[in-house]
C-alpha cells in the first residue's frame, strides 16, 4: 500500500528514547520528556494539564432555576447543540486513539492520550449539563438527534467520511487528510454551538452551562493546535507529500466545511435568537474557515474575513483567562459541588 504507516510497537529494544520520526520511525516507546524530539511536545503537556478540569466543579443551581425562562426557541438550539456537540466529541475520543497507535514518538503519543481524556470529560459535560436541566426521557432523545435531524446528519457525515479512510486504509497521506478533517470539527463545527452559548452568557442566562463550553473550547484549542504541529511535522519528513493538490484539498475541505456549518446555524439560530446576527455568526465561521485553513499553512478559502465580526466573543474565547468570570473578568471563588449538580442550593 502507498506510503503505508506502521502502527507503534508496544516496545522496540533497539530504537532509541528520542524519536527518529513522528510516523513510520523508530522509538523504544519509553518516554522521557528530558529527550524527546520536539521540543514543543513538554510545553503542550504542561498547558494540557493545567486546563485539567472536570463538570463536578460547576455548580447548575442557577442554570436549573433559568433554563424554564428561556424562550423556546433558546431551549431548542440549546438542546439541540448539545446533541451535536456529543456526537461530535465522541467521534474525537477514538480517533484520537487511533492516531496515537501509529505516531512513533512516545511524547506525541501521550499527548493524544491526554486529548481523548478530555474528549471524554467533555462528553461527560453535555451528560451534566442535561441531567441537570431536562428528565431523562428528554437526556434520551438529545442523545439521538444525531440520527434524526437531516443537517446534522449531514454535517457529521461529511467528518466521519473524511475519518473513514484513515481508519480503514491507514497511509501517511490518509492520516494527513483526517487531520484536515479534524481541525475543520475541532476548529470549525464547535463555533457556532459556542457563540450561541456565549450569547446566553453574555445576557446572564446558564453561565454554568456556558463556563463548561468555555473550558470545552479552551481544550479545543489545544487540541487544534497540537494537530496542526503534528500535520506540519508529518510533511518535514514526508516532502513529497507537500503537494499542491493536498493545499488545494484543504482550502476546499474548509469551504465546504463553512457552508456546512452555516446551514446549520441558519436552521438552530437563524432570526429566532434575539440580539445575535445571523449575518455576524456567517462571517464568523468564514472567519474560522480561514484561520484554520492559513494555520495549516494553505490558501484561505475566502476572500476577506480577516477579522472576527464577533467581537465581543473575544473574552469567552480567551484561552489564558484561566477560570473567571465571563462578565467580570476576574478570578471568582471556584467551589466544587457535589455530584448533585447543586440541587442543595436551591
Amino acid at each position: 500500500m502507498k506510503n503505508m504507516i506502521i502502527k507503534r510497537p508496544l516496545m522496540d529494544k533497539e530504537g532509541p528514547n528520542r524519536s527518529t520520526g513522528i510516523v513510520n520511525g523508530q522509538c523504544s516507546n519509553i518516554l522521557n520528556w528530558d529527550d524527546v524530539r520536539f521540543s514543543w511536545a513538554y510545553p503542550k503537556y504542561k498547558k494540557m494539564l493545567a486546563n485539567f478540569w472536570t463538570p463536578f466543579e460547576i455548580n447548575m443551581s442557577q442554570d436549573i432555576k433559568q433554563f424554564p425562562e428561556l424562550s423556546q426557541d433558546e431551549r431548542e438550539a440549546f438542546l439541540k447543540i448539545i446533541g451535536l456537540l456529543a456526537l461530535l466529541d465522541s467521534i474525537q475520543t477514538d480517533y484520537a486513539g487511533r492516531v496515537a497507535d501509529y505516531l512513533t514518538d512516545s511524547s506525541l503519543s501521550a499527548l493524544m492520550i491526554i486529548l481523548a481524556q478530555q474528549e471524554v470529560i467533555h462528553n461527560h459535560s453535555y451528560s451534566y449539563v442535561l441531567s441537570s436541566l431536562v428528565p431523562k426521557q428528554m437526556q434520551d432523545e438529545v442523545f439521538e438527534f444525531w440520527r434524526t435531524e437531516d443537517i446534522l446528519v449531514k454535517r457529521n457525515d461529511f467528518v466521519a467520511n473524511g475519518y473513514k479512510d484513515f481508519a480503514e486504509a491507514p497511509t501517511v497521506a490518509n492520516l494527513l487528510t483526517s487531520i484536515v478533517y479534524d481541525v475543520v470539527l475541532e476548529g470549525l463545527f464547535f463555533y457556532s454551538g459556542f457563540a450561541f452559548f456565549y450569547h446566553l452568557a453574555r445576557n446572564q442566562k446558564m453561565v454554568g452551562t456556558s463556563t463548561m463550553i468555555n473550558y470545552i473550547n479552551r481544550d479545543e484549542q489545544l487540541h487544534v493546535d497540537l494537530f496542526v504541529k503534528i500535520f506540519k511535522e508529518i510533511l518535514r519528513d514526508n516532502p513529497e507529500l507537500d503537494t499542491r493538490e493536498l493545499s488545494q484539498f484543504v482550502t476546499e475541505t474548509f469551504r465546504t466545511a463553512a457552508d456546512l456549518e452555516i446551514e446549520w446555524a441558519r436552521h438552530i439560530i437563524g432570526s429566532r435568537i434575539s440580539g445575535i446576527l445571523l449575518s455576524d455568526v456567517e462571517d464568523y465561521i468564514k472567519f474560522y474557515a480561514n484561520a484554520r485553513a492559513n494555520q495549516l499553512g494553505c490558501e484561505r478559502p475566502f476572500e476577506g474575513y480577516r477579522t472576527n465580526p464577533l467581537r465581543w466573543i473575544k473574552a469567552y474565547e480567551d484561552t489564558d483567562l484561566g477560570k473567571s468570570d465571563f462578565f467580570e473578568q476576574k478570578s471568582r471563588q471556584y467551589v466544587k459541588v457535589n455530584i448533585d449538580n447543586g440541587f442543595d442550593d436551591l
